[in-house]
């Protein structure tokens, strides 16, 4: 007869707990999506690009130090840090948060009736420090200009890289994409499973 035995106490109490330096409540229900849990914390930085630095360097760069930040504060001692960052790009522009309705507006403009790339960089930081880059195409449809008004009104696009929401309102001006869904919103489950399993957090076995 096989006896699955549960671990002692103390071999529970050594496994390694995962922090998502991230207030983002995407990426928590995200992990929660498969099957995680992690103790939220988020850490305060100039997320400001660096003279020519690259759209992909860039999400990877803010991603390791969001990871590097909330380690710091002791919160992860002997614990694995996840980290992510993601950046619109649009004619090699990236697209922050817009600040009023007529940025939003001109964002809205530029991505309608064409293709732009959304990058998501991820870190985690356990025994070693790795990170990965998940790249997607989206193409919008044509958005008008009462509909762009119309969105700003909702309040959605407001805290939103790119003036928008995949997960949310915003998912009506996507006419398809390629690459990763989950990246989009903010953390490619696909690549943040691999660097747990690099980790020895494998997200099928719970391990």
């Amino acid at each position: 007869m096989i006896r699955n035995d549960p671990p002692p106490p103390d071999a529970r109490d050594a496994a390694p707990r995962l922090v998502l330096a991230s207030a983002s409540p995407r990426r928590r229900h995200l992990l929660g999506q498969i099957g995680l849990t992690a103790e939220v914390r988020s850490a305060d930085l100039d997320e400001t690009p660096l003279p020519g630095e690259a759209p992909v360097d860039y999400v990877r760069r803010v991603a390791l130090a969001k990871a590097r930040a909330v380690r710091a504060t002791g919160a992860a001692g002997a614990c694995a840090v996840l980290a992510a960052d993601t950046a619109v790009i649009c004619d090699d522009r990236m697209l922050g948060k817009p600040a009023d309705a007529d940025e939003a507006a001109g964002m809205l403009a530029l991505l309608s009736g064409r293709a732009h790339q959304v990058l998501t960089g991820v870190a985690l930081l356990g025994s070693a420090e790795r990170t990965v880059v998940s790249s997607t195409r989206v193409w919008f449809r044509t958005i008008s200009a009462a509909e762009a008004a119309a969105y700003w009104a909702s309040g959605e696009p407001r805290d939103k890289a790119g003036g928008y929401a995949l997960q949310g309102l915003g998912a009506v001006f996507v006419e398809r994409l390629e690459g990763s869904w989950s990246g989009v919103v903010g953390l490619p489950l696909f690549e943040t499973a691999e660097l747990l399993a690099a980790e020895g957090l494998p997200v099928l076995t719970g391990g």
